[in-house]
């Protein structure tokens, strides 16, 4: 987060204070005891902390975490997950058994070692709860809780403090004015019908047309049940969409993550869009943080996964896959109300995905098939990209246009790329009516939008085709 300090720097000022700390300590053996317990002992009272902050664990808390360790110390490597399991199972406030000793010794030598460590600690926490570059009054609440038990300790002793304690209120942040109206969204909401109607104009999609308003029925229906206070089946909305490339995928999760929000199941309704690069990494523990930034991106909408098998089709028992999978699963459970994985690829692929763990399993249970569009079909499609883009099929074009796109049809393969062959076809033929109408003096408007026949022959080697074209888009 921006403003917060660095992981490295949250390591240094603990260390640094650790071990000036622990040079105050005459005693050997009560140095070499606060030496080996100090470490796990401040990295339980961060996982209180942050229980008490009442945000979700993020990748910088991963790396405070990690950085909370002295020069001689055992170095935690903590994963993402792992930290988040051990936030939520934070078993409560333990003074340290060296603490004991410590206050032993303050009795026997007149010292004040135990009410140092009590700022001392008061000042660590503070410095992990700078993970959000904010101190809030839950967080301070509990530094002085800890505070206040370790101190009672010290009273019982009659180890009275010979100046005022530190108090983590002192440095809560203070919430500042808002003076500026945050921006609106650009785009204006739409209603459901709107969205639905948007779904409705898609070309083919027939059947996914239905198990989309099926589904939307469904949810509807949930929510109108929980109003009334009756009971509702488990239910997951985590979807696979199952086809070819080309054939939609993209576009009807956009809608989809849009038409949840306006019905109130998700509070953003933004699509997040990742393949296995954008989840995975190359080192133990970088993949959590990797994958985490993606669903913190799309919590309140949609986080759309292309091409999902990638994530466990690598025949390595170190591929870092896995560890992005346990992060999206821990992910889809803390966040189940507000957020939701659409998982889309291959027919056959992503069912050897969906069965590769027993977690995926249990999660995705709904399945969006999408066929390859037919020629014609296709054709319809390649005419939405005229109209969009301001062009028009002169007579003798369309049956050149039919013609090509049912050969493309017919000799379809495993490569097939159904609306992205229209695409490159329609690109194609605008580079060389391009050509054609470039040689002309005066080009009429007339002229200037019409695809003839000579436009649909091949395009030379090397030529490019024109960039800024707008149409039809999608996995």
């Amino acid at each position: 987060m921006k403003g917060s300090i660095s992981a490295s720097e949250v390591h240094r000022q603990y260390s640094d204070g650790i071990a000036a700390f622990r040079g105050q300590i005459a005693d050997g053996t009560l140095r070499a005891q606060m030496s080996q317990e100090v470490d796990p002992f401040m990295r339980t009272c961060a996982l209180g902390l942050w229980a008490r902050d009442g945000q979700a664990i993020t990748p910088r808390h991963v790396e405070y975490y990690n950085a909370i360790y002295t020069k001689g110390g055992a170095v935690p490597s903590i994963l993402y997950w792992e930290l988040s399991t051990a936030v939520t199972d934070y078993p409560g406030f333990c003074p340290p058994v060296f603490f004991q000793r410590m206050r032993q010794n303050d009795c026997e030598t007149g010292g004040s070692l135990s009410r140092d460590f009590i700022d001392l600690m008061v000042l660590m926490l503070l410095l992990f709860a700078a993970v959000d570059n904010v101190v809030s009054e839950q967080e301070a609440g509990f530094v002085n809780a800890c505070a206040d038990a370790l101190g009672a300790l010290c009273g019982a002793d009659g180890l009275a403090p010979d100046k005022m304690p530190l108090k983590a209120e002192e440095f809560v942040s203070k919430p500042v004015p808002q003076t500026e109206q945050a921006e609106p969204s650009s785009e204006p909401e739409q209603s459901v019908e709107e969205l639905l109607a948007e779904l409705d104009a898609l070309c083919g999609l027939e059947k996914v047309k239905a198990d989309v308003k099926s589904l939307i029925n469904l949810v509807r229906v949930r929510k109108l049940r929980q109003e009334h206070a009756l009971p509702v089946p488990p239910m997951s909305l985590h979807l696979v969409f199952m086809g070819n490339p080309g054939t939609g995928k993209t576009t009807v999760a956009r809608l989809l993550a849009k038409i949840y929000h306006a019905i109130g199941v998700l509070s953003k309704g933004q699509l997040v869009e990742v393949d296995r690069s954008g989840l995975v990494a190359g080192f133990v523990g970088q993949t959590a943080i990797k994958t985490s930034e993606a669903v913190g991106k799309a919590l309140g909408g949609v986080l759309f996964i292309d091409e999902a098998y990638a994530l466990t089709n690598v025949d390595s028992p170190n591929d870092f896959g896995k560890e992005a999978i346990e992060v999206l699963l821990k992910a889809m459970e803390d966040h189940r109300d507000d957020f939701i994985v659409i998982v889309a690829g291959y027919t056959a692929l992503m069912d050897d995905f969906v069965h590769a763990n027993p977690g995926l399993e249990s999660r995705f249970n709904k399945y969006f098939y999408f066929d390859d569009y037919t020629a014609e079909q296709m054709y319809e499609i390649f005419c939405s990209m005229c109209d969009k883009n301001g062009y028009v099929l002169a007579p003798e074009a369309e049956d050149c246009v039919k013609k090509q796109l049912r050969t493309r049809y017919d000799n379809r393969d495993e490569n097939f790329g159904n609306a992205r062959e229209v695409r490159n076809l329609f690109e194609h033929v605008v580079a060389r009516q391009a050509d054609r109408i470039a040689a002309m003096e005066a080009p009429d408007k007339e002229t200037l939008m019409t695809f003839t026949s000579a436009d649909m022959q091949e395009k030379p080697q090397g030529s490019a085709a024109p960039a800024g074209i707008s149409g039809l888009s999608g996995a």
